[in-house]
């Protein structure tokens, strides 16, 4: 005959209440919208990342209505370019900024970088975004859509891609790249080449939806200790 005892038998039912929290919060996760914040990472006069973000966000919205696009447009942030020293506390000015801008990238399930590119790499401004962040990248996914000459911004991705590796983000496969804009793109901001580009579009938000999903529950079940 076996005795069991009441407080191993009390440690069992806690535990396992605490998996059924577990898993009914994982799901309530995974059923919230997708947030994706996309960057638009040029200011510079008479810049054409306008006409390709809205062509984007129109396409994104057609190719998965679900999408809660949140647009960060760095030509209205004003964000300073001296950084603090380590464990130093912000300027007014800078903190003014970070208010406004890093709960919507801590918010955001994933990310879109829209970038030019300027002398073989991507704009100062959009350095500048990222490295006055940390956490609010880390454990998610980036795309990119780019644009600009033969190369399409394609340099300008590969650089990118070295920088939000080192933040413990993951940069998916597939990217959109719009070659030569001031002749491939109609007045109206649509790609000349509109089924080409539509095309790539989907399935670079294919790979970045999937890994945003997969890493929300990730983050939700086991927060990420980079």
């Amino acid at each position: 005959m076996s005795v069991t005892d009441p407080a191993a038998t009390d440690a069992v039912a806690t535990d396992a209440v605490a998996t059924d929290a577990v898993v009914t919060d994982a799901r309530a996760v995974e059923d919230r919208p997708l947030r994706v914040a996309v960057i638009l990472g040029s200011v510079r006069e008479g810049r054409l990342g306008q006409a390709v973000t809205d062509w984007f966000l129109t396409t994104a919205a057609a190719l998965d209505p679900g999408l809660d696009l949140d647009v960060v447009d760095l030509a209205e942030l004003d964000l300073p370019l001296v950084l603090p020293g380590w464990g130093g506390t912000p300027s007014p000015e800078a903190a003014a900024a970070l208010a406004d801008v890093s709960p919507r990238l801590a918010a955001a399930d994933a990310f879109v970088v829209v970038t030019p590119e300027y002398n073989h790499s991507f704009p100062a401004v959009l350095k500048n975004l990222i490295d006055w962040h940390l956490r609010e990248w880390q454990a998610k996914p980036v795309g990119f859509v780019s644009y600009g000459g033969l190369g399409g911004g394609l340099r300008a991705v590969e650089q990118l891609r070295l920088v939000f590796a080192e933040l413990h983000a993951v940069t998916v496969r597939d990217s959109v790249s719009l070659h030569g804009p001031w002749s491939g793109l109609g007045e109206d901001g649509v790609p000349r080449d509109a089924e080409v580009c539509a095309g790539a579009a989907k399935g670079m938000l294919g790979q970045l939806t999937w890994w945003a999903r997969a890493l929300r529950t990730a983050r939700a079940e086991r927060p990420y200790a980079g």
